[in-house]
């Protein structure tokens, strides 16, 4: 970064207004940018039906509101969903450039989440989805525009005060964005899709080498495969002959005593290996050689862990193994075991009636080194795509606020 560029950055968080450029109503932007509010740059119009019952693997490509949340960010270009001529006839039809926002959401951080559209095919938008229109504006820098600070503040305030959020075009319009001149537009909007692409390639490596582990588990853990210099048949035991419970009342806080930085990590039955933090040193379960096992006895979750930590909620159950049963190995091993998912319930119960296999001790550390090799070839992938979308989390913010410009 130049000098230029840090003295600009530094006098723009000192609320201090650069040479060449000018205080609005949505910060400080280059004086040769406009402000106008969106209704000004296109038109507002809804998406309409597609229940889910009519969703298909194949067919007229089209989006619901919630694959906005769960499936697309800022820019798209093929669909996950796809309609028959019959629904599409009922429903409303979007073209290339379209900006399609979720009309409702549950908190302050999804309403009015949007993305645009930017492939060439036939296509529509399914209810509770408001779609617009931009006249000049180029929709892939909208897309990223209309997700920024810069708007995402706006779109709070309008949905304040309300438990389930509605937002709509009458809203939608009032919103002020920096108009960008075009041939600005299309520089940022390459920028940014570069790193796009990288993330969503930096995705795709996780997820296939997130298969073939789950494939190589799969045959090393049932002994379909065996390493060179194993043989013979393995043993099938009981879970009580393995395992063995850690009684872990004593270390559990209660969910309104998470904090979301503190000295000490917090880690429940939930996906993330780590939820919260705390404070309360007198609950930390400190781990003595090899790590634990955490289990939800309402989520079926599997989680190794090798650090100290304090026991979040109620559920959350530790395991150990015994002499002779290597602990990594086992919790791989739970990871493939098929737990009937009987809703928030106890399922610890038939985790106890499993019957495990049991290979000599050296092949069972073997196995998990392989596996542990495979994890931490995913996680540091995982750090590299956090390490990408930072970078453009941070090119956004200089882009699209005129800090940095690309005349």
């Amino acid at each position: 970064m130049n000098a230029e560029i840090k003295t600009r950055i530094e006098m723009i968080s000192r609320g201090e207004v650069p040479e060449g450029y000018k205080k609005t109503k949505v910060g400080i932007i280059p004086e040769d940018w406009e402000v106008k509010r969106l209704g000004e740059l296109g038109k507002f119009f809804r998406g309409k039906g597609i229940p889910k019952s009519r969703i298909l693997t194949e067919g007229i490509g089209c989006i619901t509101y919630g694959e906005i949340y769960t499936t697309y960010n800022y820019t798209f270009k093929n669909f996950k969903s796809y309609i028959n001529e019959r629904t599409a006839k009922n429903s409303v039809p979007i073209k290339k450039n379209d900006i399609l926002f979720a009309g409702s959401g549950e908190t302050l951080e999804e309403i009015g989440k949007c993305v645009a559209y930017l492939g060439e095919d036939q296509a529509y938008a399914g209810g509770d989805i408001v779609v617009f229109r931009p006249y000049d504006i180029d929709g892939e820098v909208l897309g990223y525009l209309l997700n920024h600070d810069i708007v995402n503040n706006q779109k709070y305030k309008l949905g304040q005060g309300h438990s389930v959020v509605h937002i709509y075009a009458k809203d939608l319009e009032t919103i002020l964005i920096p108009v960008i001149h075009e041939k600005e537009q299309q520089k940022i909007a390459q920028i940014l899709s570069t790193w796009d692409e990288a993330i969503e390639l930096k995705e795709k490596l996780i997820e296939q080498k997130k298969q073939q582990k789950k494939g190589l588990m799969q045959k090393l853990l049932t002994g379909e495969v065996r390493l060179p210099g194993f043989d013979g048949e393995w043993e099938e035991v009981e879970f009580n002959k393995i395992f063995s419970r850690i009684p872990s009342n004593k270390y559990q806080i209660k969910t309104k005593d998470y904090l979301e930085d503190g000295l000490y990590p917090v880690v429940d039955q939930g996906k993330q290996k780590i939820i919260a933090y705390s404070n309360h040193e007198d609950k930390l379960f400190k781990i003595k050689s090899d790590g634990v096992i955490v289990f939800g006895d309402h989520t079926r979750e599997v989680k190794y862990i090798d650090f100290d930590f304090i026991i979040g909620a109620d559920g959350t159950q530790l395991i150990k193994t015994k002499e002779g049963f290597d602990i990594k190995f086992y919790y791989y091993h739970l990871l493939i075991k098929k737990i009937p998912d009987t809703g928030y319930n106890r399922h610890f119960k038939f985790l106890k009636e499993m019957m495990f296999y049991y290979p000599p001790l050296p092949e069972q550390k073997a196995i998990a080194q392989i596996l542990s090799t495979a994890d931490k070839e995913i996680e540091l992938l995982e750090k590299e795509l956090e390490l990408l979308k930072l970078q453009k989390k941070g090119l956004m913010q200089l882009l699209l606020t005129g800090i940095v410009r690309v005349n």
